[in-house]
């Protein structure tokens, strides 16, 4: 009886909790880096990564198991939109984190990570990418759970 509304819970708080971990990385990518920004960076990264994980798992559960059925989203365009947007965001995601993982042996060391100036560009339009896939899925939620007149159940 309540194990649907725990899953929403969980997805809900996952979802929350990778949008705050994108928004820091954002916030804090103002290079040149301090040793301190470097490790939040790469601390809010990890954060992000494993609420992506719980994110994909439990929706997948949910759509699967605890709600309408699996017939319902994987018919349903903007549920796979949504999809789309959210390993789109995914597969995007791997430069920066390369890079963020890139820096730890200076660190250990105690030097400040050095980045290009095309790293720096590539990694900035990267996390606002992401950004943009979020603001894809927010469109697209609620018209999935809805329904649509001609684009779904």
């Amino acid at each position: 009886m309540y194990l649907p509304a725990i899953m929403a819970f969980v997805h809900h708080l996952a979802a929350f909790t990778l949008v705050s971990a994108l928004a820091v990385e954002v916030a804090m990518f103002k290079p040149p880096l301090s040793i301190l920004q470097a490790r939040r960076i790469q601390r809010a990264d990890m954060v992000f990564g494993m609420a992506a994980t719980v994110l994909l798992v439990v929706g997948l559960l949910r759509a699967v198991y605890f709600e309408k059925g699996a017939g319902y989203y994987f018919g349903n365009a903007f549920f796979l939109t949504k999809l789309s947007a959210f390993v789109a965001a995914g597969v995007i995601s791997i430069y920066p984190t390369v890079l963020f993982l890139s820096w730890s042996k200076a660190l250990r060391e105690g030097g400040t990570p050095e980045m290009s100036v095309s790293q720096i560009r590539r990694a900035r339009m990267c996390l606002m990418l992401e950004l943009t896939a979020i603001v894809v899925i927010l469109f697209c939620a609620p018209l999935m759970a809805r329904g649509s007149p001609w684009l779904g159940p």
